[in-house]
């Protein structure tokens, strides 16, 4: 008897395709689907930048597909991805921001638009090749935990997460050591499974983000200054920097020390320099931020957090705040800490939610 129908996120890699073929085997009706997001066919984007959604991607995933014995569609999401991953980037760059383009896919791409779409088709889950692993409490809440590869756990970018997708969510390969998906996927001869790791943004294969962001908004110069005010030089937008950025700054070398981006004020054009020192901080805030049992929990005095994907968990509190912000301490300072990307919450291997990245208070709203 099927355990139930589920549709597979195929993104035509070895991930994906061992999340399909384990679900298969453990008697799961499985559906596999690939979204097309960007690039196929598009007159607009460069052939060096036809990566995303690729033909060869495609057929990879159709291959798999027949290989293990289940039917394969293409699914059509462009208008969804520009819309709330594309001009996403864009706009936060804009804003003098540092976006994870995968937060927005797997909150709206993913974990939405998706999931909405296997629950048309009848499906009672949905799968995906992530690095994570949901667990159901006994009392019946869903918990979100890493990935059992400590060095593939791709929890990070899954704290958007509610209790309504989880229980609707399937992570197979989370359990697992990367080489075993590898090992797994060879024994079956799946054809992907020596397939390269992406490593880059999808959707910008030459990895120049700069250039990417230039041709959808018009930059405009303004001044390099320092923390005291002083104008050092000048830059041609505030798209072009992120904080902790040391190279590129235009200066060519016209400093006594190495000098360092550390704010962009996207209100008044400036890009802020300062020395190594000025960017740790010890204290910054969230917004949006996503608990994933639904409620902050009780106790979030002594929870380790991380500021990036690729950052090292560090000891903190995390103090929720109205409006959906919170207020997290570390008890020892982090670099480069970062507008737009996420800080995430954890107690050992659980994730308990993350949140937006800011680097002041929420002013409060006025009274009357």
């Amino acid at each position: 008897m099927s355990k139930g129908k589920v549709i597979v996120a195929m993104s035509g890699g070895v991930d994906s395709s061992v999340a399909a073929l384990l679900l298969h085997r453990q008697g799961y009706d499985v559906v596999g689907v690939t979204m097309r997001l960007w690039g196929l066919e598009r007159d607009d984007v460069p052939a060096a930048n036809k990566r995303c959604c690729s033909v060869e991607d495609v057929d990879d995933a159709r291959r798999v597909c027949h290989a293990i014995g289940v039917p394969h569609y293409f699914v059509n999401f462009e208008k969804e991805f520009q819309s709330h991953v594309i001009d996403y980037f864009v706009q936060e760059y804009d804003r003098g921001r540092t976006p994870h383009p995968c937060l927005a896919c797997n909150d709206k791409i993913k974990f939405d638009f998706l999931l909405r779409r296997a629950m048309f088709l009848d499906a009672d889950f949905i799968a995906t090749g992530h690095y994570g692993r949901v667990r159901r409490d006994a009392d019946g809440t869903y918990e979100l935990l890493k990935g059992v590869d400590a060095g593939k756990d791709q929890s990070y970018v899954l704290f958007t997460l509610g209790q309504s997708e989880l229980s609707r969510l399937l992570l197979p390969v989370g359990e697992y050591p990367k080489d075993e998906i590898r090992r797994i996927a060879a024994d079956s001869r799946l054809l992907v499974a020596d397939k390269p790791d992406s490593q880059e943004i999808c959707f910008i294969p030459n990895n120049n983000y700069r250039e990417f962001v230039a041709e959808r908004v018009k930059p405009r110069p303004g001044n390099l200054i320092n923390l005291d005010g002083e104008v050092l030089g000048t830059h041609p937008g505030i798209q072009f920097f992120t904080i902790g950025q040391r190279r590129g700054l235009g200066l060519n070398g016209n400093t006594e020390r190495p000098l360092y981006v550390t704010r962009i004020d996207a209100e008044s054009n400036e890009v802020v320099l300062g020395d190594s020192e000025d960017l740790l901080r010890t204290r910054l805030w969230a917004s949006r931020v996503n608990y994933i049992s639904g409620d902050p929990p009780e106790d979030m005095t002594n929870v380790t957090a991380k500021i990036r994907y690729k950052a090292s968990e560090a000891s903190a509190s995390v103090s929720p705040m109205e409006d959906g912000w919170a207020e997290i301490k570390f008890d020892k300072p982090q670099r480069a800490v970062t507008p737009g990307q996420a800080v995430v919450f954890y107690d050992e291997d659980r994730i308990l939610g993350g949140g937006y990245i800011e680097l002041e208070a929420p002013v409060a709203a006025p009274v009357g």
